[in-house]
């Protein structure tokens, strides 16, 4: 048990200094820092102009899809890393389920393509 306990040592003190790293820094910039805030601090910014419609408004669906499509091939290449790297050892099995993988995921992009997701008007 202490072996194993051991093993998770500089994990634990990674955390730690990483915690008490970022207390020091919020503590001393709240410190630093006037804290006198005014109607000007406290408005909303927007590219440098007063907003000019509420911001609960409806979004358009596409904006969504670019989402989506921008989250799962995001996936597909955090997927080709670990797949890239154990290819040696996966050998052709794990090769081939790679490349259907991969044929699914532009199947599905050539059927977004074509049904106009991607276009932006």
């Amino acid at each position: 048990m202490q072996d194993l306990l051991a093993e998770y040592l500089p994990i634990m003190i990674f955390l730690g200094v990483a915690v008490g790293l970022s207390l020091v820094i919020v503590i001393g910039s709240w410190l630093a820092a006037r804290q006198k805030p005014d109607a000007e601090k406290l408005s909303s910014y927007e590219c440098g102009f007063d907003s000019f419609s509420d911001s609960r408004r409806e979004f358009d669906v596409r904006f969504y899809l670019v989402a989506l499509l921008f989250i799962i091939f995001d996936l597909e290449v955090a997927f080709l890393f670990p797949w890239a790297v154990s290819l040696g050892t996966i050998g052709v099995f794990g090769f081939w389920s790679m490349v259907i993988f991969l044929g699914v995921l532009t199947v599905g992009f050539i059927y977004e393509w074509r049904k106009g997701a991607l276009e932006w008007e």
